[in-house]
């Protein structure tokens, strides 16, 4: 499952914090969400003598991605930067490491069984916990590249969520996606009709037994039921679905999702706010160029600060949702 996710990867504005007070430190604790496989670990970070507040539940990306917005191959914090970034505009905020992944080991599950779903459950069930904190006026869930279809899946049955943020999002389904890539490799087009036949299949719902060698890493059959469970799901028609306030963040220099996909979104939820923003890449951080090599150095550099727009934007829409 690791090594098929990783091929997946992704005006300065004042204002008045909605907590009592403007905090200049912040108050972070551990939190545990219990579920049917394990515990499932994250971290809720509160302004400091804050009484109430809204609060945003962040929703990490595709791979072995942990809470901070890190994994194996790359060390950003893109994530911890923006729930620091949050809590000093009066905002809480909770992030989790996914099932499987770093504190959330324990929750993982074989891969033949895990499915698309188990992750949004594990978001309506951090959703529920927050819910019940009297302390929070509004819930507003921000999803992270594949965190983003996670998130808007999650937001459809739980009416407690004030607003949805899809930050570098996917606009298209994940066949499409995994067929782009594989095009982009300059693969054989006898390649790539395999890989479209072997998703017309999943698509459909019917595993495929025979599978070439060499597309077996994308393909093996115990990550079949995972594939066949996520390719369910279109970005385009669940944002249309939802009747909340919805913002679209999408970096201009990112070279993992694209503006034609937050464009797609935008289309298919018209009443959605999008933001394109500078520089910006998949990581949440300012790049000059799209250069991979300039990319690469951004992407493994952890002392770089998230983009301000990003941040601006963010802390504006929370607010006017509460």
């Amino acid at each position: 499952m690791k090594r098929l996710l990783l091929l997946l990867f992704s005006c300065v504005l004042f204002l008045q914090p909605y907590c009592q007070a403007q905090p200049l430190t912040s108050e972070e604790s551990p939190v545990t969400l219990s579920t049917a496989t394990g515990d499932i670990k994250g971290r809720l970070l509160l302004p400091a003598n804050a009484t109430t507040c809204p609060v945003v539940l962040l929703i990490a990306g595709s791979g072995p991605t942990d809470m901070d917005g890190n994994n194996p191959m790359m060390k950003n914090n893109s994530l911890k930067f923006l729930a620091e970034g949050l809590a000093q505009k009066g905002i809480a905020s909770l992030r989790f490491d996914k099932r499987g992944i770093a504190g959330s080991a324990a929750a993982g599950k074989e891969e033949s069984k895990l499915r698309f779903e188990d992750y949004v459950n594990d978001v309506t069930g951090w959703i529920d916990f927050l819910a019940k904190d009297k302390r929070f006026t509004g819930i507003t869930v921000a999803g992270h590249s594949e965190g983003s279809l996670i998130g808007m899946l999650a937001c459809q049955s739980r009416p407690t969520v004030k607003s949805f943020i899809s930050i570098a999002g996917a606009g298209s389904p994940a066949y499409e996606i995994i067929e782009k890539q594989v095009a982009a490799q300059m693969m054989p087009e006898s390649i790539r009709k395999e890989v479209a036949d072997i998703n017309r299949s999943l698509r459909n719902g019917k595993e495929v037994a025979q599978v070439p060698a060499y597309l077996q890493a994308l393909f093996r059959p115990s990550v079949q039921p995972y594939l066949i469970s996520w390719y369910k799901y279109n970005p385009q028609t669940v944002i249309a679905s939802l009747k909340m306030p919805v913002l679209i963040l999408q970096g201009k220099n990112d070279i993992q999702v694209k503006e034609e996909d937050a464009m797609l979104l935008k289309k298919a939820s018209p009443k959605a706010e999008l933001v394109l923003i500078d520089k910006m890449n998949h990581v949440l951080k300012d790049c000059e160029s799209t250069a991979p090599q300039q990319q690469m150095a951004v992407y493994n550099n952890p002392s770089l600060p998230v983009n301000a727009a990003l941040m601006n934007a963010t802390v504006r829409f929370v607010n006017n949702s509460k």
